[in-house]
């Protein structure tokens, strides 16, 4: 199964984007064995819209033609469930038995996702209920898919319940 995060704004090159990428190669290297692979992410410009509802109309337009067809489609809205790391492992195994080819997980722009991205998502899941900044958003995202992948395989990784 595929993995993407789709988000709105653009990492410059740094320590955030090298630790994005480093839970991901993980991700691709324990996942594989698990049906999970191709971790990747991609990258959406920020609407320069004047007001936060046009620039949430605009950047929905670009995240939704980034998304595969049939795609299981998790938002990351402050206004989500919250969920341990075992049960997105759990969910994400069972979206993979179910035969579903992708899921991505979308991150918004400055002002969040439009309501209407929320309501058309198969799962809207919570870090927290403060705003984090989308860079720690991203890494933890990430993070949390090669976490996944190591409940999943049994790996010592993840110590938690």
């Amino acid at each position: 199964m595929r993995v993407l995060i789709v988000a709105v704004g653009r990492m410059k090159a740094g320590p955030e984007r090298d630790l994005v990428a480093r839970y991901l190669d993980r991700a691709v290297a324990s996942g594989k064995p698990h049906g999970l692979a191709d971790f990747s992410v991609v990258e959406l410009a920020e609407s320069r819209a004047s007001s936060a509802d046009a620039r949430k109309t605009e950047e929905s337009r670009a995240i939704r033609s980034a998304i595969p067809d049939r795609s299981v489609i998790i938002a990351l809205d402050e206004r989500g469930k919250s969920v341990s790391s075992n049960d997105f492992a759990t969910r994400l195994a069972d979206w993979r038995d179910s035969g579903r080819q992708t899921v991505v997980l979308l991150i918004g722009g400055a002002d969040g996702l439009s309501a209407e991205l929320r309501d058309h998502a198969d799962f809207v899941i919570s870090f927290s209920a403060m705003t984090w900044p989308h860079q720690l958003v991203r890494i933890m995202a990430a993070e949390q898919l090669y976490r996944a992948t190591t409940i999943l395989s049994g790996h010592p990784y993840h110590r938690g319940d």
